[in-house]
This record gives C-alpha cells, sequence and structure tokens, in this order.
C-alpha cells in the first residue's frame, strides 16, 4: 500500500486495493513552498490535499487578529470543507509555513470516485462524519478545560510543533492570548 492509499483508505475507509488504486490515480503531487497560500479567505476552494511532508497553517484574518484554526502536518488532509463540499467562498487561509508536499485532488476528479465506487456515498458520510467528531472533540475541551489544561493536553500529543511552529500559532489555536500562553509555558517548563 502507498502512503497515499494508506492516508485514502484510514480517512474514507476504502479497503479494496482495486479500489484505493482507482481513487490514487485521481490525486497528482504537489509542492508549496514556506509562505505559498494554499487557499486565501474568499476565494474558491476547488481541490483537497493529504500532507506528505511540512505544516500549514489555516486561520482567518479578522479586523483586529488572526485567529489560528489548525496546524495541520503530515498525514492530515487540508481543506476549506465547507467551501469544498458547498463550492462556497473559503472562509479560512492556508499558508505553508514550511516547505509542503501535498497529494492533492480537485474537485471535480473528487465527483467522479462515485461513479466508479459504488460505495462512495457511505464512505464520504463516514468521513464527514469524522470531520465533525474531530470539531467536537476541540468545541468539548474548549469549553470544559481550563487554559492550562488544554496547553497540557496539546502539549502532549504535539510536542514537536513547540519547537516548529511560532508560539503565537499555537496560543491562537488553543484559544490564548499569547501572554496566557506564555505565562502557562513558563510556569510548565520551570514546573
Amino acid at each position: 500500500m502507498t502512503e497515499l492509499e494508506h492516508y485514502i483508505s484510514s480517512y474514507f475507509g476504502v479497503a479494496q486495493p482495486e479500489d484505493l488504486n482507482a481513487i490514487s490515480q485521481f490525486f497528482r503531487q504537489e509542492t508549496l513552498k514556506k509562505g505559498d497560500f494554499f487557499l486565501e479567505t474568499g476565494k474558491g476552494c476547488n481541490k483537497l490535499s493529504f500532507i506528505q511532508s511540512g505544516m500549514l497553517r489555516i486561520y482567518l484574518q479578522t479586523e483586529d487578529k488572526e485567529v489560528t484554526q489548525w496546524i495541520s502536518t503530515k498525514g492530515y488532509f487540508v481543506t476549506d470543507l465547507a467551501g469544498f463540499v458547498f463550492e462556497a467562498p473559503a472562509r479560512w487561509t492556508i499558508q505553508a509555513l514550511s516547505d509542503v508536499e501535498l497529494f492533492t485532488i480537485n474537485r471535480s476528479d473528487y465527483v467522479k470516485i462515485g461513479q466508479l465506487i459504488p460505495k462512495w456515498n457511505e464512505l464520504e458520510k463516514l468521513f464527514i462524519a469524522r470531520c465533525f467528531v474531530i470539531l467536537e472533540d476541540r468545541i468539548f475541551t474548549h469549553l470544559s478545560m481550563t487554559a492550562e489544561e488544554r496547553y497540557n493536553f496539546f502539549f502532549e500529543n504535539n510536542k514537536e510543533l513547540f519547537n516548529q511552529v511560532p508560539l503565537q500559532y499555537i496560543a491562537s489555536m488553543l484559544g490564548m492570548t499569547p501572554e496566557t500562553f506564555s505565562r502557562i509555558r513558563k510556569k510548565q517548563l520551570n514546573g
């Protein structure tokens, strides 16, 4: 199984080798340089990608600040899901934090998968449901944990990001001011 086929299998639940091969034929390798944009707010989102290497930041610029929604790394998929599925203008800007290699499928080829794979509608529904579960988990942690608990939880699951990503992005993603984040970080390091 190729790396791409593994991603397709893990996110969409496709198990048959012939189906994995057929779907993977629609993906193309794409490279972004550090600072390049995968997508910008307000533009059409016509692609979905799996990250083979590198990091992408998903964020929104408000009137007075940038809000980081997520940092995507190797093995994750990336798109503006509402824009991709409903063909609406993208809500998020997605920018490369490092050089990035992607496996990318465009929307028209993605739609063709449904004609090739009889179970695709069921598999796609499970994929979208998994996306919602991840979102629910993130909302739950924001509502039920203190800032320090969110910091500790994120740190335990994403230690490598703390040395690779500007810390204000992580603070924003965790719903903290840079000052609160810095205070908690200092406490943890001296702890």
